[in-house]
């Protein structure tokens, strides 16, 4: 049994992941949620998952590192800095951080990576999400991280091919782009489609959330996984033992 600590435990998603950690026979031990300092409470804790915000990432890292626990990042709309500040936190303490800790979005990613190396740059790459209409980020961080990985298979990177402003009058499509669409509406937990587009024939690969249950149960395997990891950044893809 591992103890957890849950930032941002009063959300929708640490709610969740508070049923989660009960459901796989673990202990919720603390909570901490918007405004509130995780510093003198995450000595109590195995491991950390973070489920809060942008602006709250560097002091929880921060409070990880000073505990000395892992802790797991679901948080999605990081900036570039936010990246910079995983990669000094991950010197000392396991970090594992993703866009989605769905098991089966992650072998989503590995199979869109597989098929954006394998598929010329003739077949045009397309990315669909659509989310609840409370969702505040847009593309979704899952989206992001499907185009990430067809990016990293094409040897470019996303911000350079990325487009996802499409309006008006906007010409013929530029070739290597990868392009985004969001829809926002009702309830929905999150469906993602990546289409590769070819002359004359389609191949989409999707996965359909029916439930953030899902999220929460993959957060808990990832920080079951993460617990006793030597220093480092790690992903989704390591826990399921992916190349």
């Amino acid at each position: 049994m591992a103890q957890f600590g849950i930032i941002g435990h009063k959300g929708r998603m640490g709610q969740a992941i508070a049923a989660a950690i009960e459901e796989a026979g673990h202990e919720f031990r603390v909570g901490v949620d918007l405004g509130g300092d995780p510093t003198p409470l995450l000595d109590q804790c195995d491991v950390v998952v973070d489920f809060s915000s942008p602006e709250a990432l560097e002091t929880n890292l921060k409070a990880a590192q000073a505990a000395g626990i892992p802790i797991i990042i679901g948080t999605t709309g990081l900036e570039e800095e936010h990246f910079v500040a995983l990669a000094e936190a991950a010197e000392t303490i396991p970090v594992l951080q993703t866009g989605n800790t769905s098991l089966g979005v992650t072998l989503l990613a590995h199979l869109v990576k597989e098929a954006a190396a394998k598929l010329g740059p003739d077949w045009d790459i397309e990315v669909l999400e659509m989310h609840h209409r409370m969702k505040v980020d847009a593309p979704s961080g899952t989206a992001k991280l499907l185009g990430e990985a067809a990016a990293e298979a094409r040897g470019v990177n996303l911000s350079d091919a990325m487009d996802s402003g499409r309006h008006g009058q906007t010409g013929a499509r530029t070739e290597g782009d990868i392009g985004f669409a969001t829809l926002r509406g009702g309830t929905v937990a999150g469906d993602h489609s990546v289409i590769f587009a070819g002359n004359e024939e389609r191949i989409t690969l999707s996965h359909s959330a029916e439930n953030r249950m899902i999220f929460a149960r993959g957060a808990v395997r990832g920080a079951e996984w993460l617990i006793g990891r030597e220093a480092g950044r790690y992903s989704m893809n390591d826990v399921l033992g992916l190349a």
